[in-house]
């Protein structure tokens, strides 16, 4: 029989449709692998077999109609699963068994979607590389002695190593886009609103936004579909029709695209291999018939110190909900300390260093006398990138850019410099800020280590992603990682 873990998440829908296996062989075959290699990898944090097996019941009893019903997903741990443990990666939060499904989650599983457990991620998804988790790193399946990009390395190494065909993760400044990019993978960040934030643990409540993740540009559009459509539980949800996704991702088409490049994304600062891999791309979508056209977009190169006064100061507000008092972790509760103390001593213990200096930063940015300097000021950066956007769509349809500077870093070589490790999301950030859609699809190899082309279209437009990579990865296919580990 052929490995079950191989097979793309259509293909294998499609055999489970056909019967020519069932839904729990399926998942048994990934449980049996996380089993074999996650001690390697760790791109879990929690694996629910039961869960996952029941689920696939279901789906072998016919209860679930849907395109991707008994294709198993890993799940990124900032999104919540009723009496599933969600930590969002930090101490904070350990063992809390949340009394409901986010809106992704019960999405999912009303498609039959089998939910293999919750994968690792930087602490609250603040982090580049994974290393911010309180529950140590994940490792790249491509090397397992570097990063698999953060904050979703999890969801990402999970994806490269087979232990599942498909992956959710959330993108506040390139968190599913980085990762897919350092992995071979492919990631989405859908147009902000487009997929429901309703059980998000949250970081900055005006970035973050839950997207498909995959090893084929079909594969993260079915997910995309599932996931995606208005909730009224989440106010930032666009009442919209989901963009024709599925359809983009069949055609394989884009000659006559108007293709622009971003000049203030791309030459210094990006390392040598992966420009080449970006140029040699632009080419490529030269040949499939393109229109290709240098675009400058001024501001992008304040993007970077925009997002980390606006991010942080939006922490800094969200995460004061956990102050010992509500849920999850309480330190000091001897009937000796106050409650402040108490809160402090909970705060301290429970949160990791790149979360306090986050905290720390957005404070001081909201601070009495600091805010219009700081806060307010960026504020009018981030209008400025989106006009910046909105100039660019005059005269193309989508923009092209590396995913982020560098291939995969080796584990340990930022962590002592936050700045560098900010940097590996210059190129990603401005469609954050902007709220427009962006995906990472995979643009071969430098060094033998992935790279990752970059696209980025207008909102609501979500489907020109998919247009353009089921273009590009029928030019250029995914290149496979070996795994030599694996036997080693």
């Amino acid at each position: 029989m052929t490995d079950l873990t191989r097979l793309t998440a259509s293909e294998t829908a499609a055999a489970i449709k056909d019967r020519t296996v069932s839904a729990v062989e399926v998942t048994q075959a990934h449980l049996d692998r996380i089993a074999t290699v996650d001690g390697q990898v760790h791109a879990f944090l929690h694996v629910d077999t039961e869960g996952a097996l029941a689920q696939a019941r279901k789906v072998d009893a016919g209860e679930f109609p849907g395109p991707l019903a008994g294709v198993p997903l890993a799940l990124k741990d900032v999104l919540t699963m009723e009496g599933v443990p969600t930590t969002a990666g930090s101490k904070i939060l350990e063992g809390w068994r949340p009394p409901y499904d986010a809106t992704v989650t019960a999405r999912l599983k009303a498609a039959g979607v089998v939910i293999l457990g919750k994968t690792n991620m930087d602490e609250f998804a603040m982090g580049s590389s994974t290393e911010h988790s309180a529950y140590g790193p994940t490792h790249n399946p491509w090397d397992l002695t570097r990063i698999p990009g953060g904050s979703g390395g999890g969801s990402s190494a999970a994806l490269a190593s087979y232990q599942a065909p498909l992956a959710i993760g959330t993108d506040t400044g390139g968190s599913i886009r980085q990762p897919a990019a350092v992995t071979g993978t492919v990631g989405v960040k859908p147009t902000y609103g487009g997929v429901s934030r309703y059980g998000l643990v949250a970081f900055s409540s005006s970035l973050d936004q839950a997207g498909p993740c995959a090893r084929t540009v079909l594969d993260a559009a079915l997910l995309h579909e599932v996931i995606a459509g208005h909730d009224p539980h989440d106010s930032t949800s666009i009442d919209a029709p989901v963009p024709p996704v599925v359809e983009a991702a069949r055609s394989r088409h884009i000659r006559g695209l108007r293709v622009g490049v971003v000049k203030e994304l791309s030459g210094e600062g990006y390392e040598p291999g992966v420009q080449a891999r970006f140029d040699e791309a632009v080419e490529i979508l030269k040949d499939l018939g393109a229109t290709v056209t240098e675009v400058s977009c001024p501001h992008f190169v304040y993007a970077l110190p925009a997002y980390y006064l606006i991010a942080p100061s939006e922490a800094s507000s969200n995460l004061a909900r956990f102050d010992s008092v509500r849920y999850g972790l309480r330190v000091g509760d001897d009937g000796v300390n106050s409650l402040e103390e108490v809160m402090a001593l909970t705060r301290a213990q429970g949160f990791g260093a790149e979360v306090k200096r986050r905290i720390i930063l957005g404070t001081y940015a909201l601070s009495s006398g600091y805010y219009d300097a700081y806060y307010g000021q960026a504020q009018k950066v981030r209008t400025l990138i989106t006009r910046d956007f909105a100039r660019a769509w005059e005269s193309v349809d989508v923009l092209v850019a590396p995913t982020c500077p560098t291939v995969a870093f080796p584990l340990g070589a930022k962590l002592q410099d936050p700045l560098a490790m900010y940097r590996q999301d210059v190129a990603s950030i401005p469609s954050n800020l902007y709220g427009g859609p962006a995906a990472s699809f995979p643009a071969g190899l430098s060094d033998g280590l992935p790279v990752g082309l970059q696209v980025m279209a207008p909102t609501l437009r979500d489907d020109l992603l998919y247009r353009v990579g089921s273009a590009f990865e029928a030019a250029l296919p995914a290149p496979v990682p070996s795994l030599a580990w694996e036997n080693a």
